[in-house]
């Protein structure tokens, strides 16, 4: 779980790329970092934390140049620390380079361990140095064909964007799993994970790249090359559900409109009786307002949203039930105290923090609570860069609807069906649903779901 930015052509290419980064930060608040290019070479800043604290003026400042790239983490490969900070930036035989990726690759574990049966050297735990290490020992000497080269070695889901003392290169892979978007700003050039990060700087989107597109941006212009086999689309939908932010375009669509119609559809698949439609914010506020539309019950903001949570907390000795939920929830009483509520999230995981909020809308009174969650039961974890837990940990994977409406101690729940996501994405197919279908469309190595722990794992 990961947001990239890149931008060539403007003086101010790092601050921009800040902002950028800004716009992405749901996309990762474990580390930022940022690499600029002077022209001769590359200069960088990566710190552990959210961007307003990675990148002090100082920092900034020495990030000169009319290029850059920029990466939010959240690690799916590779532990939480400052060596595995992105972009990674390395000098070989062809010069400096820096990459910056969003996705997993699913057969990092065979392709680390043949490198280094070749005498290749890790620095980091991150499946995105396996990039770079075959690049380097390419037998290609010119970049764009050194990268191809790498690229065409991997599996699994990556778009990413390089960057040289002359130009930026942002690509996806054949299957196009992860979203990235080329943007202009003025004569300036720029990519991101979404389209919010244009919005912010006042860039104008022009379009996504395609999957298995390589595009090259340098002092001659922008060309666009295609040196993979094409391959089935594979367009992650879990974007729609969660990931993405509501105000972006994401695969060709705004996420907003795609979540409203979730709502509607659920819905129509799971109506019930009840006095307000109450949204789990922030996530669930799209569904939910199509939910409303669609059953004509009221929209409320039964749950208000502390956005001021950091990912730790201290706790009181004196022990507070719910404590964390508590934290960044509360029920609005007045609202809710006597009602028949429909409460709205986007997905449920563990289970855990679902019947917390249920609980705890309970004891501000609620009369009923029926839970809708606006996509199938999550079955399986996703091994192309979202970060999930493993199967054993999925509640839907080992319990039935029953079981987890009970679990939840809910009144109802009713989840959207997977034909139901499906239309209210396109219809058209081309998405990869394994989370909720074990189908998944890139074979998995018996490793990867322990790639994070072998790559941790002290070496003998």
């Amino acid at each position: 779980m990961c947001g990239i930015f890149g931008i060539i052509g403007h003086p101010e290419a790092a601050n921009l790329t800040y902002l950028g980064l800004y716009a992405l930060q749901h996309r990762g608040q474990e580390s930022a970092g940022i690499v600029a290019s002077d022209g001769v070479r590359l200069n960088d800043a990566r710190a552990m934390g959210h961007v307003a604290d990675a990148f002090p003026p100082a920092a900034l400042a020495r990030l000169k140049g009319e290029a850059a790239i920029g990466h939010v983490r959240y690690s799916t490969a590779g532990s939480s620390e400052a060596a595995n900070a992105q972009p990674f930036r390395i000098a070989y035989h062809s010069g400096e380079v820096a990459i910056a990726h969003n996705g997993n690759l699913t057969n990092a574990v065979l392709l680390r361990r043949q490198l280094e049966s070749d005498g290749s050297i890790f620095r980091t735990s991150s499946d995105t140095e396996v990039i770079l290490h075959l690049m380097a020992r390419s037998s290609y000497r010119v970049l764009e064909d050194a990268l191809g080269d790498a690229l065409r070695q991997l599996e699994g889901a990556w778009s990413i964007i390089l960057i040289t003392a002359d130009r930026i290169i942002a690509a996806r892979d054949p299957r196009g799993f992860r979203p990235l978007s080329m943007g202009r700003l003025g004569k300036a050039t720029c990519f991101a994970s979404e389209t919010c990060a244009f919005d912010l700087i006042e860039a104008q989107a022009v379009r996504d790249l395609e999957p298995g597109e390589v595009v090259v941006v340098d002092r001659e212009g922008i060309r666009s090359m295609r040196p993979f086999a094409p391959a089935p689309p594979a367009r992650c939908i879990f974007e729609y559900v969660y990931f993405s932010r509501p105000d972006s375009r994401v695969f060709g669509q705004p996420v907003s409109l795609v979540r409203r119609r979730m709502g509607k559809q659920l819905a129509l698949e799971h109506p019930v009786e009840a006095d307000i439609v109450v949204p789990v914010p922030d996530s669930g506020v799209s569904a939910a307002l199509g939910y409303a539309e669609a059953s004509g019950i009221p929209f409320e903001f039964g749950l208000i949203r502390n956005h001021y949570v950091g990912r730790t907390f201290i706790e009181p000795q004196q022990a507070i039930r719910n404590f964390g939920v508590k934290v960044k929830l509360n029920p609005a009483r007045e609202l809710i105290e006597g009602k028949r509520l429909v409460l709205v999230d986007d997905s449920i995981v563990r289970g855990t923090t679902s019947q917390k909020i249920v609980t705890m809308i309970r004891e501000a009174g609620a009369k009923e609570v029926h839970v809708r969650i606006s996509c199938p039961p999550t079955v399986g974890p996703c091994y192309y860069g979202i970060d999930t837990p493993d199967r054993d940990e999925l509640i839907a994977a080992n319990h039935s609807v029953e079981e987890i409406r009970g679990h939840l101690r809910a009144d109802s729940l009713g989840y959207l069906s997977l034909e139901g996501l499906h239309r209210a994405v396109d219809g058209e197919g081309g998405f990869c649903d394994a989370c909720y279908t074990n189908d998944y469309p890139v074979p998995v190595e018996a490793e990867t779901p322990s790639q994070l722990r072998l790559f941790d794992r002290p070496r003998r």
